[in-house]
């Protein structure tokens, strides 16, 4: 079973074999006689099948228009899957036209078609994104083996006095990769019942002796996974760039169950305490089992749409945990999507708890010098035109308060999966000479 859940979909031979069911199928059900009614008429084939595929085009792409008329998605759906939508039903309506007057194995092959039609849709929308990998992500399970931890150096977690980048050998066995996994994360404080945090080890934490590096606690969107795919690809190119050092990262589930729900960032009776679990569960557990800097200059929050308004808000509330910021094409605030339902549900209809909870809100009731030293980037994918304006948004928030503010739209991208490793490239490439993880300025 975790063989399958862990079968890659995206640029993969499987990708390629359900496309070409979906084609051998619609081929099957073309080929065709024309055949006769009871009154000896003749019932032709193929302006059928053009009525079902024409047919069922529009209907694709009529529910595709309504998606983004509606805002039922909470994103604006790119033209590409306006195509897959259109394509997958048009699909359906040659298999639907295929029932009439036909063999009973006709049948059978035009309802299994039906099917083929439906799972290459999805496959091609999720290759679109990018974001759920294997089989199992797209239902919500991250198959990633558990990973063993390299032993805890509880003497050698203090800020360097001088930049890793300058100080740091790596040794001739360094691992030319890092490694990525899982591992349980117990809702100690929070009660928080939490799916098993993704984890990426760089090069540089694999060797004996290993330094304590910067750590980042990175948090995926709604609906979604904690799957550290993405992150430790960007990071494993930064840490070829530069001698195997990157960042430990700790990809938390910041929304527990199944990943359906929304917790909204925040604690509530209806849904957990989802900010304690995060602020406090992971982030004790970071200090009790991994060799990071316990300083929060190396610390970063960092998150993904749902994710990326997490990470404002938390970074907001506890600069002393964390003076990074990396939000990619986040929310202006947790709940942005439906601020009527989660003012009810998660603040108990509390207007002025909801309010003042959003991080433009936080970042400006502070003292005075409160997010001195802080770093934040947000990014949006320039074909996503709601969050650039939400990034846009929270940085003129964040940089008219002092705060060392990127601003970076990814061009070409849209919600998905290039603009996930779009912002986040750009994120590390503004931190790592803070981290002290490069030399540069």
């Amino acid at each position: 079973m975790s063989a399958i859940l862990e079968l890659p979909i995206i640029n993969s031979p499987a990708m390629w074999i359900i496309y070409l069911v979906a084609i051998t199928f619609t081929v099957t059900l073309l080929i065709r006689k024309n055949s006769k009614s009871k009154h000896g008429k003749t019932k032709r084939w193929l302006p059928r099948a053009l009525i079902g595929i024409v047919g069922g085009a529009i209907v694709g792409f009529l529910i595709y228009l309504g998606g983004n008329t509606l805002d039922l998605f909470g994103v604006e759906l790119p033209g590409p899957v306006g195509t897959w939508a259109s394509a997958t039903f048009a699909g359906s309506g040659l298999a639907i036209a295929s029932f009439p007057h036909s063999k009973p194995w006709r049948k059978i092959v035009a309802s299994i078609s039906i099917l083929a039609y439906l799972v290459a849709g999805a496959t091609g929308i999720n290759a679109l994104y990018g974001l759920n990998p294997t089989l199992g992500s797209v239902f919500g399970i991250v198959e990633e083996d558990q990973i063993t931890l390299p032993d805890l150096n509880a003497d050698n977690r203090a800020a360097p006095t001088q930049p890793l980048a300058s100080t740091w050998q790596a040794p001739a066995d360094m691992p030319s990769v890092g490694e990525r996994g899982s591992v349980p994360i117990p809702g100690t404080t929070s009660g928080f019942v939490a799916r098993d945090a993704g984890i990426y080890l760089p090069p540089a934490a694999l060797v004996d002796n290993a330094p304590a590096l910067p750590v980042v606690i990175m948090m995926m969107g709604y609906v979604g996974n904690p799957d550290p795919t993405i992150i430790s690809d960007v990071l494993d190119q930064f840490a070829a760039d530069h001698n195997g050092l990157a960042p430990i990262v700790v990809v938390a589930d910041q929304l527990g169950g199944q990943g359906d729900v929304d917790p909204a960032c925040a604690d509530s009776a209806k849904y957990g305490n989802a900010e304690t679990y995060v602020t406090t569960d992971v982030v004790n557990w970071v200090n009790a089992n991994l060799n990071v800097i316990q300083d929060p200059k190396y610390w970063t929050v960092a998150g993904y749409s749902n994710g990326g308004g997490c990470a404002a808000k938390y970074g907001a509330k506890d600069p002393g945990t964390f003076k990074n910021i990396i939000s990619v094409s986040g929310e202006q605030y947790p709940g942005s999507e439906t601020p009527e339902a989660v003012q009810a549900d998660i603040y108990g209809g509390d207007a002025a708890a909801f309010e003042a909870s959003k991080p433009i809100n936080i970042f400006q009731a502070a003292p005075a010098g409160t997010y001195a030293g802080m770093t934040a980037i947000f990014t949006a994918g320039s074909e996503d035109p709601n969050f650039v304006s939400m990034a846009t948004t929270v940085s003129n928030a964040t940089q008219a308060l002092g705060i060392a503010t990127t601003l970076f739209i990814v061009q070409g991208a849209d919600h998905g999966g290039d603009a996930v490793s779009g912002g986040l490239t750009e994120g590390f490439n503004v931190l790592y000479p803070v981290l002290g993880l490069s030399t540069g300025s």
